[in-house]
């Protein structure tokens, strides 16, 4: 039992630090009341959003996605925003993606 358990945290770790380097993956939640129709991820260091990463898509209220940033930065630190279809928006900054593992959008 041991060296299962070793070795599963050889695995988490060898995928955790590749994760950093690389592609992101996290957890989107909408824990909001209305329709996540719009979300921008960006590194911090940029001036712009990048485009919807929903692509015409939506997250309903109580429902999450898997989100994977595969731009090939070496940063886990990015800025976050989230369009709803009443009009509203909301944006969080400077977030650790690699250690935050989810995000969640609430009213």
């Amino acid at each position: 039992m041991k060296k299962l358990l070793a070795a599963l945290i050889v695995v988490a770790s060898l995928f955790a630090s590749t994760a950093s380097a690389e592609d992101l993956v996290f957890l989107l939640a909408n824990e909001s009341s209305v329709d996540l129709v719009e979300f921008n991820v960006s590194p911090s260091s940029a001036d712009n959003w990048e485009s919807n990463l929903l692509g015409g898509d939506y997250i309903a209220p109580g429902y999450e996605a898997d989100v994977l940033i595969a731009d090939g930065l070496n940063t886990c630190v990015y800025d976050i925003r989230g369009g709803f279809s009443d009009g509203s928006s909301a944006e969080d900054f400077g977030l650790d993606l690699c250690d935050l593992g989810e995000y969640v959008f609430t009213d």
